[in-house]
């Protein structure tokens, strides 16, 4: 009997390789002529954004040919921190940014990707409501700062602002929610190893 197994490669994890790929044409263009010509920063605008839009597209393309893979599930975060981190790191340097802007939310996107990997082996950790609301801030925020401001007109540079603080909230909220169920899972996870290592007394540290 021939089993036929799925592939890793497939559209959506293609569509996820290529927002990879489109990090550093976004890079470029955010830094080309010193990072603050205005043709050069709708340019990086719109790589990012277009590289933003596939996060939905993958995900989508994914579910719908049931070709949810374990490739995907690692390259897709990989692919919206880089893009994320990227975009955040370079305004700080170009000075369009506060760095306490970045950092905050850099330790909190990768301190909450260490703990889904930590709780992995107990329970998947899924994007909730606020998860998602963040990532859709983030995406406008960082949009919005990669224009190129001085040239437009000052209400655009407050909605950036406003957007941006909207941002770093959710960003921190959702973030204390997912630590705290992680903490739960964690908890939950080590309290049912110990009732099955209780129910078989020969099981060994693992339970096998």
């Amino acid at each position: 009997m021939v089993v036929a197994l799925k592939s890793s490669w497939n559209a959506a994890n293609a569509v996820t390789v290529v927002r990879i790929a489109l990090v550093p044409f976004f890079a470029w263009a955010l830094l080309a002529d010193g990072g603050h010509e205005a043709g050069w920063r709708w340019c990086a605008a719109t790589i990012f954004l277009l590289a933003a839009a596939t996060d939905r597209l993958d995900g989508w393309l994914a579910r719908r040919s049931g070709q949810v893979t374990d490739l995907g599930k690692l390259l897709d975060p990989i692919a919206d921190k880089l893009l994320v981190g990227t975009a955040l790191v370079l305004l700080s340097w170009l000075g369009d940014l506060w760095w306490w802007v970045t950092a905050l939310i850099l330790v909190r996107e990768l301190g909450i990707t260490l703990m889904r990997f930590a709780v992995l082996k107990y329970a998947v950790m899924p994007a909730s409501r606020g998860g998602k609301l963040k990532t859709v801030l983030q995406a406008a925020a960082i949009g919005l700062y990669l224009l190129p401001l001085d040239t437009l007109p000052g209400w655009i540079a407050v909605l950036a602002a406003i957007t941006m603080g909207a941002a770093l909230v959710v960003t921190v909220v959702t973030g204390v929610e997912y630590a705290y169920q992680g903490w739960r899972l964690r908890r939950a996870g080590k309290r049912e190893q110990r009732r099955e290592r209780a129910a078989d007394p020969d099981a060994g540290p693992s339970g096998a």
